[in-house]
This record gives C-alpha cells, sequence and structure tokens, in this order.
C-alpha cells in the first residue's frame, strides 16, 4: 500500500525516507503573498513537483534532501513603460533538512546547500510561494517596450536654472528708488 501524503502537512521525515515524489498545480490567485508582488492575479496556475531522498552517510546520520520545482507566469509592471508585462517563473532547488535551528544555521553558513531545520509538518505550497518570491526580477523591464517611451531611455530633462539670489537686488538697483515710472535722476522731480 503506497503512503499518501498530504503537501500543505507534509510529513517530511516519512517522505524522504520514502522516497517517494508529489506533483500539482495551485491556483497562482490563491497565494496572497505572491499576488501582493503581482501587477495583476493572472488566471494561472502554479505547477509543481516535490520529491524526497533519504541518503545514507559512511559513519554518521543520513540525510535528508528535498528538490523542489515549480513554474509559472506572472504578469508584473514594467518599470520603464509601466506597461503590463509576462514574466516566466521557473525554480528547481534542494533542501537538506537537518534536526535544530541551531544546526541549520551552522550547516546553512559552512555549506553551499540550502540546509533548513527540519519541521514536523512541511507546508509545500508556502515553501514553493516563498521560492517563487525570491525568483521574482528586482526590476522588471521588458526586453523591448511595446509603447514608445516619452523620452529616450537615459535621456535627462534640462531643469530650469535656479533664480540667482541677488537677481531681486539687481532689478531694484536699476529701476531706482522710485519705481518704474520714474526717469533719470536729471533734478526736474518736486518743480
Amino acid at each position: 500500500m503506497k503512503e499518501r501524503f498530504d503537501p500543505c502537512a507534509l510529513e517530511l521525515l516519512a517522505f524522504c525516507r520514502s522516497g517517494s515524489t508529489l506533483q500539482g498545480a495551485w491556483p497562482q490567485a490563491g497565494m496572497g503573498r505572491l499576488a501582493g508582488s503581482l501587477a495583476a492575479t493572472a488566471d494561472a496556475d502554479v505547477a509543481w513537483s516535490a520529491s524526497g531522498q533519504w541518503r545514507q552517510v559512511t559513519g554518521g546520520e543520513a540525510e535528508i534532501w528535498l528538490r523542489l520545482a515549480a513554474s509559472t507566469t506572472v504578469l508584473l509592471e514594467c518599470q520603464r513603460c509601466l506597461q503590463p508585462m509576462s514574466q516566466a517563473l521557473q525554480i528547481d532547488r534542494a533542501f537538506r533538512f537537518v534536526h535544530g535551528e541551531a544546526e541549520a544555521a551552522r550547516l546553512d553558513e559552512e555549506l553551499e546547500d540550502d540546509v533548513l531545520e527540519l519541521p514536523p509538518r512541511l507546508d509545500l505550497q508556502a515553501l514553493v510561494e516563498d521560492e517563487l518570491i525570491l525568483a521574482l526580477p528586482l526590476v522588471p523591464r521588458h526586453e523591448r517596450c511595446p509603447a514608445p517611451l516619452p523620452m529616450p531611455a537615459g535621456a535627462e530633462v534640462a531643469a530650469p536654472a535656479p533664480p540667482h539670489p541677488f537677481a531681486a537686488l539687481a532689478a531694484l538697483r536699476r529701476r531706482g528708488p522710485g519705481g518704474p515710472e520714474s526717469g533719470p535722476d536729471d533734478g526736474t522731480a518736486g518743480e
């Protein structure tokens, strides 16, 4: 009899010991944290697969490994033209699980592998969502924007020169004390 595993409450130790594989699809709209990073939620699914491995080690405790793969297409806002764009996301990661948070932190610094603490039950959907969020581009941009940009990329807008701080004083000096109507000081004023 083949053991059934729940991907949202996965008994990881038993899953890896049995060398089992799970796969399926979750609606992208059901991943709220991912949806918060998108321009719009696509009517798309996230295809995923997970396989467990129990690796015997000579002279040591067996290693618990989980290989996780997922793919989907998301809608982002291009940071150049501000128009929607679709972006394919794919992940393919291997995680090693160990007993205890301190051991996970120690090995994570020593090894290039991704090392996590072994939970009693693992929510694969949350792990897939975390990895998709990490796979999002920092600055999404079209390879080539579909609409012309208002100005070429990289062009700088010339800002108007700020007024000289003494320009108002210079204007007063030119007009004289009587204002704009007064003419040159010819001594005829007041006759």
